[in-house]
């Protein structure tokens, strides 16, 4: 299992590196078939891996002694040493945490590559965007099963300049200046929470004097105050910029509204859970008395992003602005689920890890369909009544609403219900009654949510078809939007009725 693991590791750079040496003649449809075919061997890969994953490994919360006990190895184990110097090892492996998200970025990347078949940005030079897809897909399953927090930092910083090229070049090309923008603060936000990462995990070495992530689970860094606390404090901190957390999501907004449909969609469905998946791979067992003392703080910051979140898609006029904001909202939840530091908590935010990630990329596909008919996104501009003009699209939108709102039985559901019984409950160690403030305005959240979806559909699908004579003709959906988005869809309807699929995985509540 470690060779799977290894080969979908390199194959997607070696396949991009293959891409750039062929000469740019090749042509972009052929780039985008061959891209295609390599996330898909990816996808495979990891599908053949999900079998044999299971059990809880590094995020049980060190009051919770049976779950501990209970807890199966790692799968796919690769730990060979790689900088002998500083202690740095090549050590990685799956579980049943990162699992879920390494096969939701090879379905991710797949759908995106095999999207570009037919539809892809007016610049073109497909050629050099599908292989930075590419290289973006082998950093992000890098950091998903990386053991080493050097490994995981270097894997971590290797998406930020593909994805800063793919806004920068293939961006919005009606406001170049303004997708230059978006690319320069994403890059310099980002890279500004690595470093205070960086420095969070030298503190843990300084402390533990070891990299490696099984033996910092096993003997974690103990201690609410001092160092413990300030490496606790930078990697939160440093992580949050990923997530994005409020007050540190500006770069989120404009780095959405200007990015091409594929760049959305993997910088929403997959990147930002490189902020969440290291909240809970490594900050919860690695520094657990130190994450206590700062976790009701993380939920106070979480609770602020359900509700800004969702004030600002109520003031959004922009189709791709609403859906960036509500990812603030709605990774607002999952941050809080982690923040809880109980097992209902945590179950809910891997759960809705994975349901954001398959929601919100079909939401960010359906925005660029849309944008691609009228030409622009800006619902002042795009008009009403496209259950009239584009009756399929319209209705997939709805539904992509509804699940992202968390309509019972779709899987946008589950993960926040969990979350809020999981503020409910929160460990013994937290404080009760500023847990249950949380919960109560965190579910006022979920009705402005509500509120903006719903609004959302009213001012976009339904009218008069007669107010927009000019788009009254406007291709429905085609047959390459059909087989890209049905994953997606599927996905959605099957994690909604049976969440077992993914729960089970964690263990039972």
């Amino acid at each position: 299992m470690s060779a799977i693991l290894l080969g979908i590791l390199a194959l997607p750079i070696l396949a991009a590196l293959a891409l750039w040496a062929i000469p740019a003649s090749i042509g972009d449809r052929l780039a985008a078939m061959y891209g295609s075919v390599i996330s898909g061997l990816v996808l495979i890969g990891s599908l053949l891996l999900w079998p044999r994953s299971g059990g809880w490994f590094a995020y049980v919360p060190s009051q919770d002694q049976m779950l501990r006990k209970s807890g199966r190895p790692l799968e796919a184990v690769t730990d060979v040493p790689w900088i002998p110097a500083l202690g740095v090892r090549f050590h990685v492996a799956v579980d049943s945490i990162s699992m879920p998200l390494i096969v939701l970025t090879a379905l991710l990347t797949f759908v995106c590559c095999l999207y570009s078949l037919k539809i892809t940005p007016r610049i073109g030079r497909t050629r050099s965007l599908i292989a930075l897809l590419l290289v973006i897909e082998a950093g992000v399953i890098g950091a998903f099963s990386a053991m080493d927090l050097v490994l995981f930092f270097v894997c971590f910083e290797i998406v930020l300049i593909p994805m800063w090229l793919v806004i920068d070049i293939w961006g919005d090309d009606h406001d170049p200046v303004g997708r230059k923008r978006a690319a320069n603060t994403f890059v310099l936000m980002t890279v500004l929470g690595s470093a205070l990462m960086l420095l969070g995990f030298l503190l843990v070495y300084r402390q533990a004097g070891t990299f490696d992530l099984v033996r910092l689970t096993n003997s974690p860094v103990l201690g609410g105050h001092g160092v413990p606390l300030a490496a606790a404090v930078l990697i939160a901190v440093g992580l949050a910029v990923k997530v994005p957390l409020w007050p540190l999501h500006i770069w989120l907004p404009d780095a959405h509204a200007k990015a091409p449909t594929v760049g959305s969609v993997l910088l929403a469905g997959v990147l930002l859970k490189l902020g969440t998946y290291g909240l809970i791979r490594i900050l919860v067992p690695v520094l657990p008395d130190a994450t206590a003392t700062i976790a009701p703080y993380l939920a106070g910051f979480a609770t602020v992003a359900i509700i800004a979140g969702s004030l600002a898609c109520l003031a959004q006029t922009d189709v791709k602005r609403l859906i960036a904001y509500s990812s603030v909202g709605h990774m607002g939840f999952i941050v809080l689920g982690i923040s809880t530091l109980s097992q209902a908590g945590l179950h809910g935010a891997l759960f809705a890890n994975i349901a954001h990630g398959i929601i919100t990329g079909l939401l960010f596909f359906l925005a660029g369909a849309i944008k691609d008919r009228h030409d622009t996104s800006d619902l002042r501009t795009i008009g009403r009544a496209l259950y009239a003009r584009l009756p399929r699209i319209g209705g997939l939108l709805t539904f992509a609403c509804l699940a992202s709102l968390g309509l019972p039985g779709l899987a946008g559901f589950w993960g926040e219900m969990l979350v809020l019984l999981g503020a409910y409950r929160p460990a013994d160690s937290l404080p009760r009654t500023t847990y249950l403030v949380f919960m109560v305005i965190a579910g006022l959240g979920t009705v402005l949510t509500a509120a903006y979806f719903l609004r959302l559909v009213r001012n976009l699908c339904q009218g008069d078809p007669a107010e927009n004579p000019a788009s009254a003709f406007a291709v429905d959906l085609s047959r390459i939007e059909l087989i890209t988005w049905a994953p997606l869809i599927t996905l959605t309807v099957l994690l909604g009725v049976w969440p077992g699929l993914l729960l089970h995985q964690w263990g039972t509540l």
